[in-house]
């Protein structure tokens, strides 16, 4: 390993939605040229309420700053 990767300082973006669209917008939107993504994790929960499905989609982006 060089040392210009000491420099790196990866964070995390975590998004959460009930629409796996939105999710997808927002990710979309959340992703440019100003990062570098790492790594992208992604999950699907369902549970029920009442009568309801509800889902629940969401993903974390590891990322640095370029």
């Amino acid at each position: 390993m060089d040392k210009d990767n000491y420099n790196i300082h990866m964070k995390v973006k975590i998004f959460d939605y009930e629409d796996e669209l939105d999710l997808e917008e927002e990710i979309n939107d959340f992703i440019s040229d100003e990062i570098e993504v790492i790594d992208i994790k992604y999950q699907v929960a369902v549970s029920i309420f009442s009568e309801e499905q509800v889902f629940c989609f969401s993903a974390m982006i590891v990322y640095t700053e370029k």
